[in-house]
């Protein structure tokens, strides 16, 4: 029986457009009253953040044309005015345009180094276009300037999972779960972070929190299942995949379910839920050999008289390699049974 891992992976969109940023510096305008060695004030222009007011009343009503072509005035009038940049980016990525968003945080980010909202949402922007390298270090950019942000200990942590690496994500992950100890999205994620790390008894414990303080959805039941069949708590595996085929039938959590049920020798029970995978998913070849499994189980129980069982069996174990010639295993076994 094959077992199966899922990451759930939870970008937090919150910051995006709920952050209000500082505006950029300009040029320095001439203070014949001020010390060289005193900060002076970045030159304003009005005219310039009424635009930025104004694209954001268009964005809130939904009008993003216009809001882009205000933004691109405010710009146009003053290239350093960071808020532009990010009421631009902001725009963009409410209509899905990563892209440009992207562009518009970077100028941003690289106005203003030390402004976290621009570094925030730079690494969201590159997050969101898989470029997870320059994402997390635009994230410990950001976390460089708030540690305590929780927006960033999360993305970072499902970055570093993106690119397959728990142990940096670990820390993050639980860093998140500390600032705040009642998302569910946090203790989802660490779950997968701990999973990865091959850590099940803490896995359940972090989806086990996530369940109680989230709406349950079905990536998080499976995971939460996996995990549990890892340490051997296949009652557990099996209510919980129940659970998740009341929300969302699939082949996956059937056979998922097969196995809990074959490892609780509940075999009937166990070749039924193979069944339903497969009606689901004919090319499903984790069900079919778990099917396989339980006939010639059959067979041999019947003193290898039930020769329906074992051709049927034979049968499903070649369609399997048919679908994924790479199964060590499954080709033993039908050398062995045919």
């Amino acid at each position: 029986m094959r077992s199966a891992r899922l990451f759930c992976l939870t970008l937090t969109f919150s910051a995006v457009g709920a952050l209000t940023a500082c505006g950029g510096g300009g040029e320095k305008a001439p203070n014949d009253a001020v010390s060289q060695n005193e900060p002076r004030e970045p030159r304003r222009n009005p005219d310039a953040e009424a635009f930025v007011i104004e694209a954001d009343l268009a964005r809130d009503q939904g009008d993003y044309e216009k809001a882009i072509e205000l933004l691109t005035q405010a710009i146009e009038k003053n290239p350093t005015l960071t808020v532009a940049h990010l009421s631009l980016g902001d725009v963009y990525t409410e209509m899905g345009d990563y892209q440009s968003a992207e562009n518009a945080f970077g100028t941003a980010a690289r106005q203003e180094p030390r402004n976290f909202d621009a570094q925030y949402k730079h690494g969201l922007s590159l997050q969101l276009l898989d470029r997870f390298s320059e994402a997390i270090r635009a994230y410990l950019r950001a976390l460089s300037i708030n540690p305590d942000s929780f927006d960033a200990n999360l993305n970072i942590a499902t970055a570093y999972m993106a690119l397959n690496e728990p142990v940096q994500a670990l820390v993050y992950a639980q860093q998140a779960t500390r600032i705040d100890p009642f998302s569910g999205a946090a203790h989802a994620n660490l779950g997968s972070v701990f999973s990865a790390l091959d850590q099940h008894p803490e896995a359940v414990r972090e989806y086990e929190a996530a369940a109680e303080l989230m709406d349950l959805s079905p990536q998080l039941l499976m995971n939460m299942a996996v995990s549990q069949g890892k340490i051997n708590r296949y009652v557990e595996m099996r209510n919980t995949l129940l659970a998740l085929l009341d929300l969302e039938p699939s082949a996956d959590a059937y056979e998922r379910l097969g196995f809990a049920e074959f490892r609780l020798r509940e075999y009937p029970a166990a070749e039924l839920a193979f069944r339903h995978a497969i009606e689901l998913d004919a090319n499903y070849y984790p069900a079919l050999n778990g099917l396989a499994v339980c006939l010639l189980q059959n067979w041999l129980w019947s003193d290898q008289e039930d020769d329906a069982a074992h051709a049927e069996g034979v049968d499903l174990l070649r369609r399997s390699l048919r679908i994924n010639r790479n199964q060590p295993r499954i080709v033993d076994l039908l050398s062995r049974y045919s």
